[in-house]
């Protein structure tokens, strides 16, 4: 069963996540087979807000644990805080998985 996995970036930390944007973009990619969706969470402005949000499929809370802490982001302590829950698709790209 997926999960979600919301990051909180700590305050004042956009220059850390601007240098380290480019081997958290390598990380998805290496990752992207077990990625529904992922991306940065943003103001309604478009402005960075401070973390992000990931729905990887992936089947124990150990493994969600496990891929969150092998992110670039997570190795040069960028979060704050991170939350891991467990999610059930019931739509998935217009597509009811249900």
């Amino acid at each position: 069963m997926p999960y979600l996995i919301e990051t909180f970036d700590k305050p004042d930390h956009q220059q850390l996540r601007r240098d380290t944007r480019d081997e958290h973009l390598r990380f998805l990619e290496t990752n992207k087979t077990r990625l529904l969706a992922c991306g940065a969470k943003l103001a309604d402005d478009g402005s960075d807000l401070g973390g992000g949000l990931y729905i990887v499929d992936l089947e124990t809370r150990t493994e969600a644990e496990r891929f969150i802490a092998e992110d670039p982001f997570s190795r040069v302590d960028l979060f704050e805080r991170v939350t891991i829950t467990r999610w059930r698709k019931a739509y998935l790209a217009g597509q009811c998985c249900l």
